[in-house]
């Protein structure tokens, strides 16, 4: 399909809409509070003195600019392009989640809110969250569905060390929906003190805009990365999709660089043909979930469907709106990589080039591996590594049978 992006995009418009995707479906109750943070983040925008200070704590506390590292050695399984690593999971904390909650927790500060609330699949986003509290001694309550805490112990150990307090959530499929929905609850019961940090580039406006904006540190770091390395921007950018954040940070700063080709990989799970897969832009249809109109995981009535994935953090049943309308426009092209895909490269990137991946990143290399051999050898292809392993290592091992 040929990009339909129109030239000046920047999105969303000023309803928080990117096309038909977007916007802000929510209870009167809460419409104050998101009012309150759209107004603090418009404020901020043009402040340069919050970029000062943010840009002062991706420095010294996050460890910015993370490194853009060439992978000789999975160039040299692929016999293709040449394979660039954005590694985001040296970050402190291990992910890209922490450029976004550094980012609100300045916010929640400027509000003068002592309480902040968020969802948490992966627990990687908790752990950012908890910790962004910690530094600013800020009270932290996180919102965890309780299979995704059976999976992700080491990040809710994690959590409590920093001080959070990890509510389990008992409702639905007990993932990363849930808790959303649970936070929400929250947030309306508790307007004067309390700050909702969403994790990904969803929600309500001005959520997704917000997000990607704070992510989008990941992509330009890439453009001058890739040209002091190779004197000229990537052909191809490649990143796994969830609620869609890291994504979207690393594919917004070259969406109108139209000989750059996106690719953001969904969770295929145990196959699109089964109805155990995230795959929302593959198999979904557009829908409101949590404040937003985007492609869902629904049956014939509108009910949201249970996502499934072996990893966590993209065990989502929808999808970030700029994503949905990107994908209908074009610029981005969107495919899927299952569980038993994902745990092969798991394997081979830990085996090859001494790096464990987290599995989410493990959709995005899947995917690199079937691409990168069929392309020429001057071809430049960088994947966002957005988390590492340590906190997979358990269900990896389950997956294979392994005994810890």
């Amino acid at each position: 399909m040929k990009s339909s992006l129109k030239n000046d995009y920047s999105g969303p418009d000023e309803h928080g809409h990117f096309g038909i995707y977007g916007g802000r479906y929510v209870a009167e109750t809460l419409m104050p509070l998101i009012l309150e943070v759209e107004e603090a983040y418009v404020q901020a925008k043009e402040d340069p003195e919050f970029w000062k200070e943010l840009d002062y704590y991706f420095t010294h506390y996050v460890g910015r600019p993370s490194p853009l590292y060439f992978a000789p050695r999975l160039t040299e399984h692929c016999k293709g392009a040449k394979i660039y690593f954005k590694r985001d999971e040296l970050n402190h904390t291990g992910a890209h989640k922490i450029n976004n909650c550094l980012g609100q927790a300045l916010l929640a500060k400027r509000l003068g809110k002592k309480r902040i609330i968020a969802e948490t699949g992966a627990g990687q986003h908790g752990v950012a969250t908890a910790t962004v509290c910690a530094l600013f001694g800020l009270k932290c309550v996180i919102y965890m569905g309780a299979r995704d805490i059976e999976r992700q112990s080491p990040n809710v150990f994690r959590m409590k060390l920093l001080g959070a307090e990890v509510v389990p959530v008992q409702s639905g499929s007990r993932t990363l929906k849930d808790a959303m929905n649970e936070a929400l609850r929250d947030w309306v019961s508790n307007v004067n003190d309390t700050f909702y940090l969403i994790g990904t580039a969803a929600g309500p406006h001005p959520y997704p805009a917000m997000v990607r904006d704070f992510q989008s540190v990941i992509g330009r770091e890439v453009r001058e990365q890739i040209m002091a390395a190779e004197g000229r921007l990537p052909d191809t950018l490649v990143a796994c999709i969830g609620g869609g954040s890291n994504a979207i940070g690393l594919f917004h700063p070259f969406l109108h660089d139209e000989q750059v080709k996106l690719i953001g990989v969904e969770a295929a799970g145990l196959g699109l043909n089964t109805k155990q897969h995230a795959a929302s832009l593959a198999k979904g249809k557009p829908g409101v979930l949590h404040g937003n109109r985007t492609y869902l995981l629904q049956d014939d009535d509108g009910q949201i469907q249970e996502a499934h994935s072996i990893s966590a953090g993209l065990d989502y049943p929808g999808i970030g709106p700029e994503h949905a309308y990107l994908n209908d426009s074009g610029r981005v092209k969107y495919v899927s990589a299952t569980d038993k895909e994902a745990l092969k490269a798991f394997q081979l990137c830990a085996q090859l080039e001494g790096i464990i991946p987290a599995l989410e990143p493990a959709h995005a290399l899947a995917h690199v591996l079937k691409l990168a051999p069929t392309l020429p050898g001057d071809h430049l292809l960088v994947m966002n590594m957005c988390g590492r392993g340590d906190k997979d290592i358990f269900t990896v091992a389950k997956a294979l049978g392994v005994k810890l």
